[in-house]
This record gives C-alpha cells, sequence and structure tokens, in this order.
C-alpha cells in the first residue's frame, strides 16, 4: 500500500481518488469544500485536505509525505502545478491537459530524478498508448483520433454537456488546430473541416478540427499524417460557431453600462449552467483510433480501436470520468507496481511502447468495464 495524494475533487479527481482508495491510502485536495464532501460521502476512507495549488510553499508542503501525486486541476493552472510538484522532487501523473508542453519539463524532471507521466486520459491518453504501443510494431504512415463526450438525452440548442469547466471546452473550440499532413505541421482554425462520421450504437456524427494531437507533434514527427477531430451530435457546431464568430468567445474585456467585462467570462458563466453535466445525468464516451502502416513483411496494415462507454449506475461515475481517471489511475498503478521506471517527463505514448505497459492499461481498463475493441483489415 502507498499514501496518495490527489489533486483536484472534481468529477475526474474524486473519481480517481475512490478507484486508487481500493489498493492505496488516498488523500484528496481541493479549494472547493464542498467539492470534498461530496468525494467523502462517495468514499469514506478518503482524507480531505482543503489547499489552494497556487500557494507554492503550501502546496509543496502539503504534497511532501506522499508517494505520488495526481494532478487533476484545471487546464490553466496545470502546467505551473506540475512544475511546482516535479520541483518538490515527488512522482506525478498528471490529467491536467494544459496548453502548454509538458515536454518543457523534461530537464527538470530528470535533475529531481523523478517520474511524471502527463496527458494520462482518454484522448489524450489511451490514444497515444495505442499510437506509442503499434509504432513498435509497424511503420506506420497515419494516425486518426476522433473521440467525443455525449449526453445520452439530447438538450437543444448545443446537444452537449460537459463533464469539466465550459472554460477548457471552450478553449478547444477557439485554439488553432494543428494536424500533420503528408509530413508537415498544417495549422488551421478549431471547428473546421466538419464531416458526418456513422458510429455504431450511436448512428450518426460530426467530427471537427481540434488541437489534440499535443505531444505526438513532437515524439511521432515520423508519421507522414496525423489527426485528432472532436465528435458531437449534429447541429453542434453550427451554434458553436455563431457564439465564436459573433464575439462571445473573446477574451479582451468590453464596457458594459460602465463595468468592464470578459466576453469570455461572461460566456463560461452562462453556458455553465447550459452544459453542466448532472451528477446522476447519463453520458457516454465514443472513440474510434485508426492506424495504418506497413509490417515486417511490407504488408499493409489497418489497425482499428473502438470505445464506446456509458455513465456506470453501479459507480455513479460518468464515462468520462471513468475513462479519463481510469486511464490515470493505471498509470499510478502500473508506476507504483516498478513496471515503468524511466525518469523524466512522459506523455502517453513513450509509456504505451513497452508492451508490459500497454498489456497492463488495457487489462486495468477492461477489469472496469472499460473495454476497447480492435478491429484489424
Amino acid at each position: 500500500m502507498s499514501n496518495i495524494i490527489v489533486l483536484g475533487a472534481g468529477m475526474v479527481g474524486s473519481t480517481m481518488a475512490i478507484d486508487l482508495a481500493k489498493r492505496h491510502s488516498v488523500a484528496i485536495t481541493d479549494f472547493n469544500k464542498a467539492a470534498l464532501d461530496k468525494a467523502v460521502e462517495k468514499c469514506n476512507t478518503l482524507i480531505p485536505i482543503t489547499l489552494d495549488v497556487t500557494n507554492k510553499a503550501t502546496l509543496q508542503k502539503t504534497i511532501q509525505p506522499y508517494d505520488l501525486v495526481l494532478c487533476a486541476v484545471p487546464g490553466f493552472l496545470g502546467f505551473e502545478t506540475l512544475k511546482t510538484i516535479l520541483e518538490a522532487e515527488k512522482n506525478v501523473i498528471d490529467i491536467s491537459f494544459f496548453p502548454e508542453n509538458a515536454l518543457e519539463l523534461n530537464a527538470l524532471a530528470k535533475q529531481k530524478n523523478v517520474t511524471a507521466i502527463v496527458d494520462c486520459g482518454v484522448a489524450p491518453g489511451m490514444g497515444n498508448i495505442i499510437l506509442g504501443y503499434y509504432n513498435e510494431k509497424l511503420k506506420l504512415t497515419d494516425f486518426e483520433c476522433l473521440v467525443g463526450g455525449l449526453p445520452k438525452i439530447k438538450k437543444w440548442p448545443f446537444n452537449y454537456k460537459a463533464p469539466f469547466s465550459p472554460v477548457d471546452v471552450i478553449e478547444e473550440y477557439t485554439r488553432p488546430a494543428r494536424y500533420i499532413e503528408n509530413g508537415h505541421v498544417v495549422v488551421k482554425d478549431a471547428l473546421s473541416d466538419v464531416e458526418l462520421v456513422n458510429f455504431e450504437k450511436m448512428g450518426t456524427l460530426e467530427s471537427f478540427n481540434s488541437d489534440g494531437l499535443r505531444s505526438i507533434l513532437y515524439t511521432m514527427a515520423h508519421i507522414p499524417n496525423m489527426k485528432e477531430k472532436t465528435l458531437r451530435y449534429p447541429g453542434h457546431i453550427e451554434y458553436i460557431n455563431v457564439l465564436k464568430n459573433s464575439g462571445f468567445f473573446n477574451e479582451e474585456n468590453i464596457m458594459v453600462n460602465g463595468v468592464s467585462i470578459s466576453p469570455l467570462e461572461f460566456s463560461s458563466k452562462i453556458l455553465f449552467n447550459e452544459w453542466k453535466l448532472g451528477d446522476t445525468e447519463e453520458e457516454i464516451t465514443v472513440m474510434r483510433i485508426t492506424i495504418k502502416g506497413t509490417d515486417k513483411k511490407g504488408k499493409n496494415k489497418t489497425i482499428i480501436y473502438s470505445l464506446y462507454d456509458e455513465f456506470c449506475k453501479e459507480t455513479n461515475a460518468s464515462s468520462m470520468a471513468r475513462t479519463t481517471g481510469y486511464t490515470a489511475t493505471a498509470a499510478a498503478n502500473l508506476f507504483l507496481d516498478g513496471i515503468f521506471t524511466e525518469k523524466g517527463v512522459f506523455p502517453p505514448e513513450l509509456v504505451g511502447k513497452h508492451e508490459s505497459c500497454f498489456t497492463y492499461f488495457l487489462h486495468y481498463l477492461k477489469e472496469r468495464n472499460v473495454q476497447y475493441i480492435k478491429t484489424e483489415k
């Protein structure tokens, strides 16, 4: 049994803490006491700690007694929080999905002789792990990730609910999307290249460009074609584009009746209620990973991994919390079991490249009924 501390008691953070508490002693922290109370209500062995992660000295003092830190803070706090954890010489699994490049902290992690596994969710996360594994097996030419979290019951106009902060969702809708085409980095607006794609159980969904390749732009730059697209119910993107092109996501303050206000903050406040996922509201995670390449005999191969996952009534855990959180807790147990021991900052593809790690992730998730179905052509 190890001592673990989870930073962030939101939907995903609390799901991770509860899962880890089956094997370990787990503390959970948050700035919001109500979030801590809710987590402890679900699992009374959790040790709640009220903590402001932006207070560097307090954060480093709080995490000092623990064997491993799991970071599930909002994206805008992620990079600095991770840096502070590494400076405190602590091993860490991170799912804060911050916009900065985590590999910039690789030298610091090595200097402190610690391990940081970052972007360890569903996508980024399991998609990277699958890619990393097949990059060792095949000469790859193509990687495509289609992924989305969707409510089971559609509610007009957006037909969408967010299992995390609307600010982070809007970031996905505004940050330029980078992908690789014929060996070159191409940058397009987010929400561009809308396509209708058919999925078993879900029917037709719409996909659009989003900046989801992240670390594999650098670690897998030898693959000539790579793309990540987000999935939503048809019609969602048109409504988002109306808001985006009308200035509702602008960060620069405007004056309204003598009050200076940020359109982005205002919109986030409105959309928080519109998009808020209820504690027991059923939702679905859909993902399709397609990898193409040639084997050692020069034969063309297409490998597809499909995920369809629903809200779990047994644990009252959202699908996005399960698919994201259990990937991170798999990484935590993988590290604590001594299966991955390298020092530095590692995006998931550099962990999944090892067969022992790849099979560990799939087995761990399958045990929790998060099942990736493989087909091969």
